[in-house]
């Protein structure tokens, strides 16, 4: 029987590129390292959402800022046994968002004005990357986001069915909306801070440590993992 120990961080944001985000890539890396996780996706808010990188700039030099908040954090895990990914979330409208995993920068320098795609369009061209997508917080209150406008999750491949800052009953209709969806489920820290609450209580958790971006989508595709709930170890289809 698997034992699903390694604990990993699916929803996180630095303050190199979220607006909203207080630590830098390696505070967040370290808090994670030290509460016993085996890794991290750091999911900066993209430039749709409250992202912290120059819109100004040409879209290369906005890949590479993201890409570089990544990196910091990824050197600062070196020989640590600890592993650190990319990925962003993506505001798609309404106040609504995406986590997108398994993409990196080729991928982001390849799609110029990414963000402002459909998300029907959006979702093709991470899935044609390889990529996998989890709808953030679908039922979340908050004075950024449209009251009475339906998670738009049919391109999805998953739904965060826990965040941790999300209040237990925008978790329920989440868990409700995945099982009536059929799509697999993730949980998330949503942390911005390196001692926040959220962390050690959040996240999925693997029998292996997905080393790179292609061994988590498999692993996510494949179900196998289960959820962080609370500090608890529950199934991801409990």
């Amino acid at each position: 029987m698997k034992e699903y120990t390694y604990k990993f961080e699916m929803h996180s944001h630095t303050n190199w590129c979220s607006a909203c985000g207080n630590s830098s890539p390696e505070e967040m890396a370290a808090a994670y390292w030290d509460a016993g996780y085996a890794g991290m996706v750091i999911t900066d808010h993209f430039l749709s959402g409250n992202s912290a990188v120059d819109r100004s700039l040409p879209w290369e030099d906005k890949m590479r800022a993201y890409w570089r908040a990544y990196e910091a954090a990824k050197a600062w895990a070196q020989g640590k046994g600890f592993t650190v990914l990319f990925g962003v979330e993506h505001l798609y409208g309404n106040g609504k968002e995406v986590l997108t995993y398994g993409i990196g920068l080729d991928f982001l320098l390849a799609h110029p004005d990414l963000h402002k795609y459909s998300l029907k369009d959006y979702c093709a061209a991470v899935h044609e990357a390889g990529g996998f997508l989890s709808h953030a917080h679908p039922f979340r209150r908050a004075a950024y986001i449209k009251d009475g406008v339906e998670p738009q999750n049919e391109d999805m491949d998953a739904v965060e069915v826990f965040n941790f800052y999300n209040e237990d009953e925008e978790n329920r209709l989440a868990v409700e909306l995945a099982r009536e969806a059929g799509k697999l489920t993730t949980s998330g820290g949503d942390e911005h801070i390196q001692d926040g609450d959220a962390i050690g209580k959040a996240g999925v958790v693997f029998a292996e440590c997905p080393k790179d971006n292609k061994r988590l989508v498999e692993l996510l595709r494949a179900g196998d993992y289960m959820l962080n709930v609370k500090g608890r170890v529950v199934p991801r289809n409990g």
